[in-house]
């Protein structure tokens, strides 16, 4: 396995942190729900907080091995390489549009993820309340594959930025990761929190860190003629 450049990772980081707020609508609520769930002999919400998102994480991780082994059949067609990787800088331009409510392109990538949630759906279900850190690990690797378009761009972007399906996998969990802060401080701190980063500036501050990222790793060196 070839070593990933650093920007590389510091990018998913970045990626997952702008978009944080996002996440926090799409997940803030059941992780709320998995912190309060215990009993007074079960563990802390803490403990169960943690468990919850490591599962959500490795989720990720198990996606982008998937997508990055695909990446990698495809790695080697250079211009089909150079047409994912535009695709996916453009996408996450669609999807920062998406985070700060200028446009709602990015909904129907999430439209399409929905056939397979409502087969998963129903297995979480099942692990409620998650009041153990197997269930709450479980619950947290099923909600994982919740329809995000966030998610679903990462995933693009990751599957076609390495030609190792490992580091794909590497970079889903570190923008996972990149999630976390926000992940856990609304479930600890429930609804005031939630409330301030959902607000219009915040969302629109995010969106556009978000749409300049996409911008960035546009792959504009492959487009220019070689001399």
């Amino acid at each position: 396995m070839t070593l990933m450049e650093p920007s590389l990772i510091l990018s998913a980081l970045l990626f997952g942190l702008a978009g944080s707020t996002h996440c926090v609508g799409m997940c803030g609520g059941i992780a709320g729900g998995v912190a309060m769930s215990r009993g007074p002999s079960e563990p802390g919400g803490l403990a169960l907080l943690l468990s919850f998102n490591a599962g959500r994480i490795l989720s990720y991780g198990v996606a982008g091995l998937l997508m990055g082994l695909l990446g990698h059949a495809l790695s080697n067609n250079p211009e089909l390489t150079r047409w994912l990787r535009t695709l996916a800088a453009l996408i996450m331009v669609v999807t920062g549009l998406y985070i700060a409510g200028w446009w709602q392109g990015a909904a129907y990538l999430e439209r399409l993820g929905g056939f397979g949630w409502r087969r998963i759906q129903p297995l979480s279900r099942a692990l409620l309340p998650a009041n153990t850190l197997p269930k709450s690990l479980a619950l947290g690797g099923l909600w994982g594959w919740l329809p995000c378009g966030l998610v679903y761009t990462t995933l693009l972007w990751a599957g076609s930025v390495s030609a190792e399906p490992v580091n794909s996998a590497v970079l889903m969990m570190v923008f996972g990761l990149g999630t976390l802060p926000a992940m856990m401080t609304t479930a600890l701190l429930a609804r005031q929190f939630r409330q301030l980063l959902q607000q219009q500036g915040v969302r629109r501050g995010a969106g556009l860190l978000v749409i300049l990222f996409g911008l960035a790793t546009v792959p504009w060196q492959l487009w220019l003629p070689h001399a």
